[in-house]
């Protein structure tokens, strides 16, 4: 069991070397940060959009006069909590988007050789140590569980993240996305554009005239209330998307990874090894 035992770690310790220096994991990862980057930006193009005709429908005034006395509606001033939503989600895609690039430049700064090159002679060492039948230093154990951290950290578990997204949210995100897409055709097709009263009409004429117009502004509006809404739903839904892809599952994998590094590398070694009696 114990030559079993270390030609495992010999194998493993190799591998992780070959890794470091060949980076299979790094051109995935950045694929996938690319991916993630393109959905965010898509995103908060969508918001701006979505922004910019919500400001329009609520700059619409529906001026009428009936029987000769001017009245002034504001009705797209219902949509100034929804707006306000989309502005605050906008921020956060462009949030997402620069973590996203700062993922991409820790996965390029991890496979910069000068790192792989001291993790190729920490691991040699601790190596050294436990075929010597040695407890590895702490300080060395420690040393190469921060190193593999660097190392390897960020691809696995952009990786890792992905293959989440990809299981639990990739349909949410989609379906939603299409919903905010159309969000803004709808809005901007049922802001109403009241037409200018007409001045030779009779009392009777111009009372119809303004019920009816009233009656027009109103169904538009509740119509254009329900469309944003609508993609206000799905913009929670898009917030809690990206929350979880670049925050949530990130810092857990990276809590988790850790400790099963440290686990591997320090704690089992560090401890005291039973003394072997002297005869």
């Amino acid at each position: 069991m114990q030559i079993v035992r270390r030609a495992m770690l010999a194998l493993s310790m190799i591998a992780l070397i070959l890794c470091s220096w060949f980076g299979p994991l790094d051109l995935p990862a950045v694929e996938q940060v690319d991916a993630g980057m393109k959905r965010a930006l898509i995103s908060f193009a969508t918001a701006r959009a979505l922004n910019a005709v919500i400001s329009v429908a609520q700059g619409t005034q529906a001026s009428v006069q009936p029987l000769g006395v001017g009245v002034t509606f504001a009705p797209g001033q219902v949509l100034d909590p929804i707006n306000d939503l989309v502005e605050q989600f906008s921020k956060l895609m462009l949030v997402a988007s620069v973590v996203f690039g700062i993922q991409k430049i820790l996965i390029g700064m991890g496979g910069y050789w000068p790192l792989s090159l001291v993790l190729t002679v920490a691991a040699l060492g601790w190596t050294l140590f436990y075929f010597r039948t040695q407890t590895p230093p702490p300080w060395l154990s420690r040393i190469l569980v921060i190193l593999l951290m660097l190392r390897f950290a960020i691809p696995v578990v952009t990786l890792a993240s992905d293959q989440l997204w990809q299981k639990y949210l990739a349909d949410d995100y989609e379906t939603s996305q299409l919903v905010i897409d159309t969000a803004s055709g709808q809005v901007a097709a049922l802001t109403p554009s009241v037409p200018v009263a007409v001045e030779n009409l009779g009392v009777l004429e111009k009372m119809k005239s303004f019920l009816s117009k009233n009656a027009d502004i109103k169904l538009h509006f509740e119509h254009l209330k329900q469309a944003a809404e609508h993609a206000t739903e799905n913009i929670i839904k898009l917030i809690v998307v990206f929350m979880l892809q670049t925050l949530v599952i990130p810092l857990l994998l990276l809590w988790a990874l850790y400790g099963v590094a440290r686990r591997a590398f320090e704690l089992p070694l560090t401890g005291t090894r039973p003394s072997i009696p002297s005869h």
